[in-house]
C-alpha cells in the first residue's frame, strides 16, 4: 500500500481559570461608569464619546462567545487595570507561551504513541509570540528534547492550518520523519479590555498535532492528509500593531490601534464568501462532493460566520455534528479554534469518512486541509 502522510495525534491544553460573560460585563460596565462619570464635562461638550454599556445577552447574541479561558485571569477584570498581569521569568525560565505549548505537545505525543525521538521538526505556528527571539519553538524543542530543527510562523487565525501545511510538505519530501506543530495561543495581553465590540472576543489556549508518514503511524485515530491549500489577501479590516518599533516611534503602547481591533462588518462581508468559495473549490479539486463530507472542523471566530458559511456550502444549516462549536466554551482562540474542534470531535469517525479543517483570519488568510480516517 502506497505511504501517505497522516495526522496521528492531536492535543489540547486549556489553562484553568476562565472569564464568563457575565464576569466580563460586570467588570468593563464598572470601568466604563467610571470613565464616564471622570469625563462628563468633556462628554456633555462633545470633545469626548461616552462609553456604551454592555451585557452578556448582546456578547452571545453577536458572537455565540459565553464564557473564554485565560493564562492569568489576575488583573483581567480590574478595572483599574483592565489587562492580565503576567509575572516577569528570567531568561533562564521557561516563557509563559512555551510552557502552553508543552504541556499540548505532551498530549499529543501520547495520543500519536510518539517519543520525542520520533520527532524531528518542531513548528510553532500562532497569532502571537511573546518575543522576537529565540524562537519559541527551538525553546519547545530543547524541553522536550527533541533534536533537529524548530521555527516560529505568524499567520494569525490560520497560522495551524498554514503550519500544518508546511509540515505535511516536509514529510513529502523527506525531509521531516516526523512534525510536531503546536499552537499556544496565548491572546490575553492584545485584548483591549475596555473596547466594548472586542473585549470579548479572545481566549487562551494551545494546541498541538504530530505530522508524519503512515508507514511509521502507530495510532488508532489517525487521518490521511488528502491535501491541503493556504491562500492569502491583503487586507487592513484585522489588524494587531504592536511591535517593538512602537519604543523609537514613541507611540503609545497602550493606545487602541496597537492592540487587537476589526471592522467586523467588513470581515463577516469578506471573509464569509472567501471562505465558501475556498472550501469548495478545494473540494472540487479533489473531486469530493461536499455532500461526501462527515465533519467541518471550522475557524471558531464567530457562531454567525460558521452557520453562514455551512449553509452557503451545504445549501441548509449544518448540524451540530456536521459542524461542531466550540468558541461557546472557548472563545475565539486564533488559530487554535479549529484544532480544538478537530481535537474534541475527531474520534466517533469511520475508516473512510471525511473532513475537512479551515481557518481564516488576518490577512485576510485562509487555510484548509482534507483529512480521511484510517
Amino acid at each position: 500500500m502506497k505511504s501517505s502522510v497522516v495526522i496521528s495525534g492531536v492535543g489540547l491544553w486549556t489553562p484553568a481559570q476562565s472569564i464568563s460573560n457575565e464576569e466580563l460585563v460586570a467588570s468593563y460596565n464598572a470601568w466604563a461608569e467610571k470613565f464616564n462619570a471622570e469625563n462628563s464635562v468633556a462628554i456633555e461638550a462633545g470633545e469626548q464619546e461616552a462609553k456604551p454599556l454592555s451585557s452578556a445577552a448582546f456578547i452571545e447574541k453577536a458572537s455565540g462567545i459565553k464564557s473564554r479561558y485565560i493564562y492569568s485571569k489576575e488583573g483581567a477584570l480590574d478595572i483599574n487595570r483592565m489587562r492580565p498581569v503576567l509575572e516577569i521569568r528570567d531568561d533562564e525560565q521557561v516563557s509563559h507561551q512555551a510552557e502552553m505549548a508543552i504541556e499540548a505537545a505532551k498530549k499529543a505525543l501520547i495520543a500519536a504513541n510518539k517519543t520525542p525521538a520520533d520527532i524531528d521538526t518542531v513548528i510553532v505556528s500562532c497569532a502571537y509570540t511573546q518575543r522576537s527571539y529565540p524562537a519559541i519553538a527551538i525553546e519547545v524543542q530543547a524541553a522536550l528534547g527533541i533534536d533537529g530543527f524548530g521555527f516560529d510562523m505568524l499567520v494569525a487565525c490560520s497560522a495551524a492550518t498554514f503550519g500544518l501545511q508546511r509540515a505535511v510538505d516536509a514529510v513529502k519530501a523527506g525531509t521531516s520523519k516526523g512534525v510536531l506543530v503546536i499552537n499556544p495561543e496565548l491572546t490575553s495581553p492584545q485584548v483591549n479590555y475596555m473596547d466594548r465590540d472586542s473585549h470579548f472576543i479572545f481566549g487562551d489556549v494551545a494546541t498541538a498535532t504530530i505530522v508524519e508518514s503512515s508507514e511509521t503511524c502507530q495510532s488508532k485515530h489517525a487521518f490521511d492528509v488528502v491535501s491541503t491549500k493556504c491562500v492569502t489577501v491583503f487586507s487592513n479590516n484585522i489588524r494587531s500593531n504592536f511591535g517593538y518599533t512602537t519604543r523609537v516611534t514613541d507611540e503609545d503602547p497602550y493606545a487602541t490601534d496597537k492592540l487587537f481591533h476589526q471592522n467586523g462588518r467588513k470581515v463577516f462581508k469578506e471573509v464569509c464568501p472567501m471562505a465558501a468559495e475556498h472550501i469548495e473549490s478545494h473540494l472540487q479539486s479533489e473531486g469530493i462532493q461536499v455532500s461526501q463530507l462527515k465533519r467541518w472542523w471550522l475557524h471558531q471566530a464567530n457562531i454567525n460566520m460558521n452557520l453562514l458559511i455551512s449553509k452557503r456550502l451545504l445549501g441548509r444549516d449544518a448540524t451540530i455534528e456536521e459542524a461542531p462549536v466550540v468558541l461557546d466554551e472557548y472563545a475565539n482562540t486564533a488559530s487554535a479554534g479549529s484544532i480544538i474542534a478537530f481535537a474534541k470531535y475527531h474520534e466517533d469517525l469511520n475508516a473512510g469518512d471525511i473532513g475537512v479543517i479551515c481557518s481564516f483570519g488576518a490577512g485576510y488568510s485562509i487555510g484548509s486541509l482534507i483529512l480521511k480516517k484510517r
